[in-house]
C-alpha cells in the first residue's frame, strides 16, 4: 500500500503465502482429521450433513473435491467487473481454507472436517489479497440473511482474515449475526514474534464475540508467527496444511488462516451434536464444547495457547 488512498480503500489483505509443494494428485490421505479427532465425531453428526459455514475470503476455484459442496456464493470486490455471481478464486487462500472446512470425501484427494457440509462462498479479498471493512460488513450481512434452496441458513462465518484496527460497524455486525446464533471464528493473525510478552492484536479476531484461533505445529509448540493476546481462544493446526488449490490442485499452507478453518469445521461437527437447543445459545454451546475437549498446554501462555489445542473428543 503506496498511498493514503490505498491505505484508505484496503483495511486488511492476506498475508504473502510461500507454497513449498504442489501436488496434482495424492497418493495417501492426509493426518490433519486426525489431528483434531474428527472422524471420532463423524457417526453421530452425520459428517455435517445439513450445516452450512459462510467463508468470507478470496473466492474460491472450481475444485473437484469442493464443486459438490458449494451451495452459493456472492462476490464484494471489484474483480470481474463486481459481477456478484463471479466468486472465482485468483490466488487460492480462500480454495485452501474451503478445503479444509469442507472437501468432499471422494478417495481422491483431501478430506475436510466436516465434509458432507456445504459451503457459502462469500468473496471478500480481491486478486491482489486486499480487502476492506465494509465489504466484509456486507458480507456478514448477508450471511446473517441468507437462505438456502431448502430453507437452510448459516450456522458459521469463517474470517482467515484481519486487519490491525478496529471499526465500530464491524463489530456492531458481529455482534448481531452471533445473537442470531451464528458462529464466528476468525484467524488470530500471523504478525507474531514468538514473544509470549509483545502484543499483536487483528481485527475481527479480537473481538470477544469471535472465536480467535492460534496457530499450533505439529512439534506441538506455538507457531512463531501465530499473534499473541488475551483474547486468544484456541489454537489449531496452522503450519504444512494440506488442502485444496488453484487448478484442481493441492499445496501445503502455513498460517493461522489454516487454522481457523480447523474450528469452523469442528464446529460444524458440534452443531449437529446439539438437540433441542434455542438458537441464539448455539455459539456458547459450542465455545463450552470445545472448551471442555480442548487439549490444555499449561507449558505456554494463555497469550499464546488461550484455552487449549482444540480436540473434538
Amino acid at each position: 500500500m503506496n498511498s493514503s488512498k490505498e491505505t484508505f480503500k484496503y483495511d486488511f489483505l492476506v498475508e504473502p503465502i510461500l507454497i513449498n509443494r504442489i501436488f496434482k494428485i495424492l497418493s495417501k490421505e492426509t493426518n490433519a482429521l486426525e489431528l483434531i479427532k474428527a472422524k471420532e465425531l463423524w457417526k453421530e453428526t452425520e459428517k455435517g450433513e445439513g450445516i452450512v459455514t459462510a467463508v468470507l475470503d478470496s473466492g474460491v476455484d472450481n475444485h473437484s473435491d469442493l464443486k459438490n459442496n458449494i451451495i452459493g456464493g456472492y462476490n464484494f470486490t471489484e474483480d470481474d467487473s463486481s459481477d456478484p455471481n463471479n466468486y472465482k478464486d485468483y490466488i487460492g487462500h480462500g480454495t485452501h481454507v474451503s478445503g479444509i472446512i469442507a472437501s468432499s470425501e471422494n478417495k481422491n484427494g483431501v478430506v475436510g472436517i466436516a465434509p458432507n457440509s456445504k459451503l457459502l462462498i462469500l468473496k471478500v479479498i480481491n486478486k491482489n489479497g486486499y480487502g476492506n471493512f465494509q465489504n466484509l460488513i456486507n458480507a456478514i450481512q448477508y450471511a446473517m440473511n441468507w437462505v438456502g434452496p431448502n430453507g437452510e441458513k448459516i450456522s458459521i462465518i469463517n474470517m482467515s482474515l484481519g486487519g490491525n484496527r478496529s471499526n465500530e460497524e464491524l463489530h456492531r455486525s458481529i455482534k448481531q449475526a452471533r445473537a442470531k446464533g451464528i458462529v464466528l471464528v476468525a484467524a488470530a493473525g500471523n504478525e507474531g514474534d514468538g514473544d509470549s510478552d509483545t502484543i499483536e492484536i487483528s481485527y475481527p479476531g479480537f473481538y470477544k464475540e469471535v472465536i480467535q484461533v492460534g496457530s499450533f505445529s505439529k512439534t506441538h509448540t506455538p507457531s512463531k508467527f501465530s499473534n499473541s493476546n488475551v483474547n486468544i481462544d484456541f489454537v489449531g493446526p496452522g503450519e504444512n496444511i494440506l488442502s485444496t488449490h488453484l487448478n484442481n490442485n493441492y499445496v501445503e499452507l502455513s498460517g493461522t488462516s489454516m487454522a481457523a478453518p480447523f474450528v469452523s469445521g469442528a464446529a460444524a461437527l458440534i452443531i449437529k451434536t446439539l438437540k433441542n437447543i434455542d438458537s441464539h445459545l448455539v455459539p456458547m454451546y459450542v465455545y463450552q464444547y470445545l472448551l471442555q475437549h480442548a487439549l490444555k498446554l499449561p507449558d505456554y501462555p494463555l497469550n499464546q495457547v488461550g484455552n487449549g489445542f482444540i480436540q473434538l473428543k
